[in-house]
């Protein structure tokens, strides 16, 4: 493992900058929220993306943080030219100003693609981005971090560190399965209660019903977890091309389908620039 913190060494670290975290939160009005999956291919990416796009075209200064850091998926979808920016942030060769792309008020931290240096495991990466997010949250209204599907350290980390968690399901019987080993380890080695589910890809209001009925029961026999239910997006029948195409149409179905669940959302735990306190880490 090199350089890299054990599980334990992560934990007890994120457990120091969750201290100091929690009294500055309550007075300030940044809000990280995680999109994360336990199996890939559920449209977390895209979904990450749009949320990014919708929150800034309501005037919020927003951080997408492409977390998947040697296979850059954000900046393809966005047509951004892949480049190793990120690593030379890691090794301090060039600025944040730098490595960030810009568009109005939405903001990009891409990864790399393929990068050796990164692929070798040298880096503290979780260290390095929550550092870095702390150094940089005050500048934003929201940092959203599209977190790679999985249940690594460093993605379990991240989860824990951020306020809030969307966790991204499909129909297929592995996302649900793999959906709750995130929740469960969560819990058990982070002690993190609150996740918030969004659907996506789903056929019909029943089968949408159906599921969250069956997680639901799940989680709370066995993990004594209430779920936070965000909603449900209609399953795009269109071609991959033309799909990642919709990320930028505001009048597509996806576009108010997720608006509205944003809407919900912040109205529900963001009130007056601070978040609700019984969501607030102990």
């Amino acid at each position: 493992m090199g350089d890299r913190m054990s599980e334990k060494m992560a934990r007890d670290w994120l457990l120091a900058q969750n201290k100091f975290q929690d009294s500055k939160r309550k007075l300030n009005r940044t809000f990280t929220i995680s999109v994360a999956s336990g199996k890939g291919g559920v449209g977390k990416s895209s979904i990450a993306i749009k949320m990014s796009k919708i929150l800034s075209e309501w005037g919020h200064k927003v951080l997408l943080v492409d977390c998947d850091y040697n296979l850059s998926n954000t900046s393809i979808k966005l047509g951004i030219p892949i480049n190793d920016n990120f690593a030379k942030l890691i090794l301090k060769e060039i600025s944040f100003e730098e490595c960030i792309f810009k568009q109005g008020n939405f903001h990009l931290l891409p990864g790399c693609s393929g990068n050796m240096d990164i692929f070798s495991g040298k880096f503290k990466l979780e260290k390095f981005l929550i550092d870095l997010l702390l150094e940089k949250e005050d500048e934003y209204d929201f940092i959203i971090l599209d977190c790679p599907a999985g249940l690594s350290k460093e993605i379990l980390t991240l989860n824990a560190y951020s306020d809030y968690r969307f966790i991204i399901l499909n129909p297929d019987k592995s996302s649900l399965t793999d959906a709750y080993s995130l929740m469960k380890i969560l819990k058990n080695n982070f002690g993190i209660r609150e996740n918030h589910i969004l659907l996506n890809m789903m056929s019909s209001f029943t089968q949408y019903k159906r599921i969250i009925q069956v997680l639901s029961n799940t989680t709370k026999n066995f993990l004594d977890l209430k779920l936070n239910v965000l909603g449900w997006i209609h399953k795009e029948t269109k071609n991959l091309d033309k799909f990642d195409r919709l990320l930028q149409d505001s009048n597509s179905d996806i576009h108010k389908n997720l608006s509205k669940i944003l809407k919900k959302f912040t109205e529900n735990n963001i009130r007056e620039g601070r978040v609700k306190e019984e969501l607030i880490r102990p």
